[in-house]
């Protein structure tokens, strides 16, 4: 397995497959998973000649299960340290939900020439939390019961959340893939609950306006309009209106794990994309 060290010396596990030589895809994963939510993006553009390379966020997966640095500007630095170390240039960056929070606070401190295109699915920014500024946000309330879940019993706490709202498993006539609700769990489990418990803050009330108006290259935002984990409305349109070059792509009824749920959909859309 490949890892990097960090300047407070926590290991960042990551993969990266393909020709060195070839346009790099850095795939950002959301709460509470690892790199391992990416695996049919993954090996989708792989196989369409892309350098693919994927990385367990500190605290998630096989990195280090830390017990401080869980926040925006430590993962944002810990991908520069990914980067850095693979020496990537002109890669394109495609971050889910916490992942696409993280990807808004990279690109926008990137190094110059080391990001071409980012790519935001169902993801956090501009902020979640409910506030005076931000009236269509989530109540704190919300993000609290997370962190109460997860303390009081994390292993169910992990299985509610795919089995309902984040594929969407809670809908009238849902096709249910139990596969998708037990790798979930597994990618969860994998993590540390401390680390995880500090995330929730950091996806829940970073607010990513000024990385967003910083940003100058292209950047897709796609979204569903059934997203129950990150509701489309406080989000994607919100988002896309602050980027410099967003394109707003909406998806009628997907749900927030939409790139499991329909990859050929989202596989398809960035592809275009990428190639565009």
């Amino acid at each position: 397995m490949a890892f990097i060290t960090t300047s407070d010396g926590t290991e960042i596990f990551y993969k990266d497959w393909g020709a060195k030589d070839a346009t790099p895809i850095v795939f950002h994963h959301g709460w509470p998973l690892s790199a391992d939510d990416w695996d049919n993006q993954m090996m989708f553009f792989l196989l369409q000649g892309y350098r693919v390379i994927a990385h367990d966020r500190r605290g998630h997966g096989r990195s280090t299960q830390t017990d401080s640095g869980n926040e925006m500007d430590t993962y944002a630095a810990d991908v520069a340290a990914l980067t850095d170390a693979l020496d990537l240039s002109g890669a394109i960056h495609v971050g889910h939900s916490t992942g696409g929070g993280e990807v808004a606070h990279y690109v926008a401190r990137a190094k110059p020439g080391r990001v071409a295109k980012a790519v935001l699915i169902g993801a956090v920014p501009p902020i979640m939390v409910q506030s005076d500024a931000n009236p269509g946000g989530l109540p704190i309330e919300v993000f609290d019961s997370f962190r109460k879940a997860l303390v009081d019993n994390r292993a169910q706490f992990y299985l509610d959340v795919p089995t309902g709202p984040f594929y969407g498993y809670n809908r009238p006539g849902a096709k249910i893939d139990q596969g998708v609700i037990w790798n979930w769990w597994r990618q969860g489990m994998m993590g540390g609950a401390k680390a995880h418990h500090d995330c929730i803050k950091a996806f829940s009330e970073t607010d990513f306006t000024e990385d967003l108006t910083a940003i100058d290259v292209p950047v897709l935002v796609m979204h569903g309009d059934d997203d129950q984990i990150v509701p489309y409305a406080d989000s994607a349109p919100l988002s896309a209106k602050l980027l410099k070059h967003g394109t707003l792509k909406t998806y009628a009824g997907l749900p927030h794990g939409m790139c499991t749920t329909h990859p050929d959909i989202a596989n398809a859309d960035l592809l275009a994309f990428i190639k565009g």
